[in-house]
């Protein structure tokens, strides 16, 4: 199954044929992609299940439908066991950021973090789940944005830097304990990867 989400309502891809409660649900071959955006936009939809005969080939399909954008990111994670985050546009949000011509996943997840963190000795311990979401251009077209998330490890114990001039007002580091209202603060598709 694929999870995509659409401001933080998700999108199943599927070939499993049971049906999710308060979900749109439509047939692989009969949907629509406009329709589906557009009741996910407009109405009170908890989401959408797409169901599929051939997921691995839908998928494919599904994914034709965008301009697909290809990001890394991190889950870091420090010495004392608390995890980084960031953040923008008044949420808090894992650091991530788009992978560049010629660049591996591994190597933008850490530039990445760098960057807007402004953190050193970055060691990726493992990958993690990707996920996806959809979002729309600046000429209005829907995008998928594909990250693909790595758990980090740092001994850092510098000063930690907001790229601001991406709109990062802070950075920190939270002890797992005060996980809970930051995950209340968050997009969907960051808490699968709690």
């Amino acid at each position: 199954m694929y999870k995509v989400f659409v401001n933080d309502k998700p999108i199943f891809v599927t070939d499993s044929q049971q049906i999710e409660n308060n979900f749109l649900y439509f047939d692989f071959l009969d949907f629509n992609l406009k329709q589906v955006l557009l009741e996910l936009e407009n109405t009170n939809l908890k989401g959408v299940q797409l169901t599929s005969k051939n997921l691995k080939e839908d998928w494919k399909t599904f994914q034709k439908e965008f301009v697909c954008i290809e990001a890394a990111g991190g889950k870091v994670v420090d010495d004392d066991n608390k995890i980084l985050f960031i953040y923008r546009h008044d949420k808090w949000d894992l650091p991530k950021g788009h992978i560049e011509e010629g660049e591996d996943k591994r190597s933008a997840a850490i530039r990445e973090v760098e960057e807007e963190c402004g953190i050193a000795h970055l060691v990726i311990e493992k990958g993690l789940e990707t996920t996806f979401h959809i979002f729309y251009d600046k000429k209005g077209s829907p995008c998928l944005k594909v990250t693909y998330w790595f758990l980090m490890h740092t001994s850092f114990s510098g000063d930690l830097k907001p790229q601001i001039e991406e709109g990062i007002t802070r950075v920190q580091f939270f002890d797992t304990n005060e996980l809970f209202p930051i995950l209340q603060n968050t997009y969907e598709n960051i808490k699968l990867l709690f």
